[in-house]
């Protein structure tokens, strides 16, 4: 334990805010541990509210961390295990931290603009943005091994959201939103393995790109 948080400083610590947070959803909410209020009292993203009270916009972030049962929080924690790591290797704490966190709100934001009576929550908004970036990563590098994993990656994207469609309840924009923000933001932040894999022109083109992405998706939610 002590030689994963030495290692995944940041994968350690989004692990473990995930897991007190559903640990105290579980002992707070005992009976009601998945219903949409609780859901929603802890951090859910819910667009009405948003619309309604414009400071709940932090409900971006905190959803990421909200699970709904003990089958999805396992999942997605186990998730965040193995591809957490690869990322923070790949990425470097710090940019890894930001490529997670701004890929849920984006995944967020797409909840927000298309599924605005839904309450929803659940780091896969983050996870399927670090699957997208290093799907990018993979294809434009040169690393080897990175490039299998883009491959393996990106076939894994296809089958979840194949999967999504055919099962109810999964939200199909916040998957959706999350790949496009991981994407662009693979382009914005430099890697450790390559750290010139995209010029710094085409970096701050991709931050341009998600910054207009996140305001049109807040112009078109608050309409």
């Amino acid at each position: 334990m002590r030689q994963m948080i030495k290692a995944y400083p940041v994968t350690s610590i989004l692990l473990a805010s995930t897991t007190l947070v559903f640990l105290a959803i579980q002992l707070l909410r005992f009976g009601q541990t998945t219903s949409a209020l609780t859901i929603y009292e802890f951090g859910g993203m819910f667009a009405p509210s948003i619309k309604a009270q414009p400071w709940q916009l932090w409900r971006l972030v905190a959803a990421i961390f909200v699970h709904i049962g003990w089958e999805h929080f396992a999942f997605n924690a186990l998730t965040l295990y193995f591809i957490g790591r690869i990322c923070e290797d790949l990425f470097g704490s710090a940019r890894f931290l930001l490529l997670y966190l701004l890929s849920g709100v984006m995944g967020n934001l797409a909840v927000l603009v298309f599924s605005p009576t839904v309450v929803s929550a659940g780091a896969s908004t983050s996870l399927f943005g670090l699957f997208a970036a290093v799907v990018i990563v993979g294809y434009w590098g040169c690393n080897p091994y990175v490039k299998q994993l883009g491959q393996s990656y990106l076939g894994l994207i296809v089958v979840n959201l194949i999967f999504n469609l055919l099962v109810p309840g999964i939200s199909i924009p916040g998957h959706l939103g999350g790949i496009v923000g991981g994407a662009v933001l693979a382009c914005a932040l430099p890697t450790q393995v390559e750290g010139h894999l995209f010029q710094k022109r085409q970096r701050l083109t991709a931050w341009g790109v998600y910054g207009l992405l996140a305001l049109g998706a807040l112009f078109i939610g608050f309409l």
